[in-house]
């Protein structure tokens, strides 16, 4: 089981970005979905998650700006990333969970499954 993140890159403030993560192994359709991010020096910090359904969660940090879709038929989530902020630079992770619940999504032991990372840099 793998999930491979892509999409990260350096971007002004105000700029778009958009994140893939690749599952790959076994079909992912029962689970949440979900993105994380972990800037230097601070602990790992949930974005977003998604069920398939058209359920969506946001942190409060993102809400209004970043976007998580899904593609079941390419098992790939996706984080649509708007408005960027300096302080939206980190290492970007999506994971997979077969067991959060809407209290839980934002804890990162309740994820199965993680990619690898991909940077993101927003800075003029």
């Amino acid at each position: 089981v793998q999930l491979q993140a892509s999409g990260g890159g350096l971007v002004q403030p105000g700029g778009s970005l958009r994140l893939s993560c690749v599952a790959s192994g076994r079909p992912f359709s029962n689970y949440i979905m979900g993105w994380f991010r972990q800037a230097p020096g601070k602990e790992r910090e949930w974005v977003a998650s998604k069920r398939w359904s058209a359920v969506t969660y946001y942190a409060d940090s993102v809400k209004g700006r970043f976007t998580i879709s899904r593609d079941s038929a390419k098992n790939t989530a996706y984080l649509q990333m708007s408005s960027l902020y300096p302080e939206d630079t980190a290492v970007y992770y999506c994971a997979a969970s077969s067991q959060a619940d809407v209290t839980s999504v934002p804890i990162p032991n309740e994820y199965n499954y993680w990619g690898q990372g991909t940077q993101v840099t927003v800075s003029s």
